[in-house]
């Protein structure tokens, strides 16, 4: 049996951004391109639990609706401050964090956990030094504000370069290993 690792997929603007000040997510349509996924097909096919943060799948409703949901086939846990009732998959989760992630990889499981963010979850995992992965989509485009993905207090993580993809748009797919 494989160890289960906890992964970041996720796109950010060539200044470090996930989103605009009001969430917005357009600007990730200037490397739409019918028929090109990035890679996220194979990804998710790796993946059986999902982590994110209750702002990111509220935008990510508000954008497809419920039916639309991509993550309906998975166990997805929404990190929230408040108690709401489970969902069909969608566990509304507002416990420790970090335990959380400990008990899901400490899990018999051929496949992994998908942190689809947002910024918020990102850094508190990074803090408790529980991401494996990193795949970052670099997105050719300066916003100037808005979301860091990445803020200050985190700890020094060192990172071992595994891919590098470059596409017809722009886009630039890193893959990174944590190696401390």
């Amino acid at each position: 049996m494989k160890k289960r690792k906890l992964i970041l997929y996720i796109a950010m603007s060539v200044d470090g951004y996930i989103a605009r000040k009001n969430g917005d997510l357009d600007w990730l349509d200037t490397v739409a391109q019918e028929g090109e996924d990035y890679g996220y097909q194979d990804f998710i096919n790796q993946i059986d639990t999902v982590v994110v943060g209750r702002k990111t799948y509220e935008k990510v409703i508000s954008m497809v609706g419920i039916e639309g949901f991509p993550h309906k086939d998975k166990v997805c846990y929404v990190m929230t401050r408040q108690a709401h009732q489970t969902e069909g998959n969608v566990i509304f989760y507002h416990g420790d964090l970090a335990q959380l992630i400990t008990e899901l990889k400490a899990q018999q499981s051929e496949k992994h956990i998908f942190c689809d963010g947002g910024a918020e979850i990102v850094n508190e995992l990074m803090k408790a030094n529980l991401i494996d992965e990193y795949i970052i989509s670099i997105i050719p485009n300066y916003l100037g504000s808005g979301i860091l993905l990445f803020k200050e207090g985190r700890p020094e993580t060192k990172l071992e370069l595994i891919d590098c993809k470059k596409y017809p748009t722009g886009l630039v797919q890193l893959h990174y290993i944590t190696t401390n």
